[in-house]
Formats: structure tokens, sequence, C-alpha cells
């Protein structure tokens, strides 16, 4: 289990409402696979995210033929499959594309050892909208708090047990809590 992947797919599900949701599609025809896959059939949206989470690197890509970092090319990489596959297999939806990762770090960049991943971040974000005209939404740092945030308001409202073992915990959570504070 991927917990960065879990996070993003139950984030689609339980708060942007998709009815559909897959991690890790493979597809063959642009050689590659989508970390995860949200489909809202009510609005005709289709979600497509990466997801990427090293805690203590930050958002770091590296290259191993020379130990250089290469954040811009791998999404650039990733994404591009990305929308090919999206454009070919969903052409009437409205397509959201996001980058979800905990930790995406601001450094002074001094030498491709020591990357501003937030500058990476920008870059490929750039080359996307000139590219394809597509707009990628980041759900980084705070915002990726922030989603964090709205899926334990969601744990903490719903009383049905919610399958979703990421969103049963934080269900879990909230209700101790709430009982924790009760006994006091």
């Amino acid at each position: 289990m991927n917990v960065g992947e879990e996070l993003a797919a139950a984030y689609l599900e339980h708060i942007k409402g998709c009815e559909f949701v897959q991690k890790n599609l493979y597809t063959p025809d642009v050689q590659g696979e989508i970390d995860v896959v949200g489909i809202d059939l009510n609005t005709k949206t289709v979600y497509i995210c990466e997801v990427v989470v090293h805690l203590v690197t930050g958002m770091m890509y590296v290259n191993l033929r020379n130990s250089q970092t290469n954040n811009v090319s791998k999404l650039m990489d990733k994404f591009s499959k990305d929308i090919e596959y999206a454009n070919k297999y969903f052409s009437d939806y409205r397509k959201v594309f996001m980058l979800w990762s905990p930790i995406v770090k601001a450094a002074v960049r001094t030498t491709n050892k020591n990357p501003s991943q937030i500058d990476d971040v920008n870059e490929v974000k750039k080359q996307l909208y000139e590219k394809y005209g597509v707009e990628l939404q980041l759900v980084i740092n705070e915002q990726f708090y922030q989603c964090l945030h709205e899926m334990r308001e969601y744990a903490r409202s719903e009383t049905k047990e919610i399958k979703n073992p990421i969103m049963r915990m934080l269900q879990v959570e909230e209700y101790l809590k709430k009982y924790l504070k009760k006994e006091s």
C-alpha cells in the first residue's frame, strides 16, 4: 500500500465525489502507469494524479547515472504520458491534473544537488501549460495539509463505517477525540 496514493484516492472519492477511483492504472499504450485516477460521472470530470511522497528529502527524483536531480524531466515525462492517456480516453471529460506531494522544499539552488523543489514544480507547471494548455493543480505543502484537514472533517461528520482504510483511521481518531472529551 502506498499511503500517498491512498490519501489522494480517498480525497477524490470522499471529498470530490468520484464514483470510480483507480490506483496504479496501467497504461500500456503510453507505456507507464498513472498513480491515481478518479472519475466523477455527474460532472464528467476525470482527475489524473501523480503522487510523490519523499518525507526526508522532499520531492526529489535523482538520475541514477549521474546522481543529479531530475525533478523537471521526470515529472514532465509522467504528466506528458498522463495527458496523452486522458486526451485519448476521456476526450469529452473535463480533465484535472494534480501533483500531490506533502513536502516540497524551497531550498536555495546552488547546485543540482541542492535544488529548489518549488522552482522545479513551478517549471513543470509552466512547461505543461505552454506545451499542452494544461493548468497543473498543486497539492503540495500547505494545500496537502488542507486536504488532510478536509478528510478529517468528513471523517468526523460521517456516522456510517467508511470502507477506505485511511478514511476509517481518521474516523476512528476523530470519534475517539470526541469520546475522550466527554469522559474528562
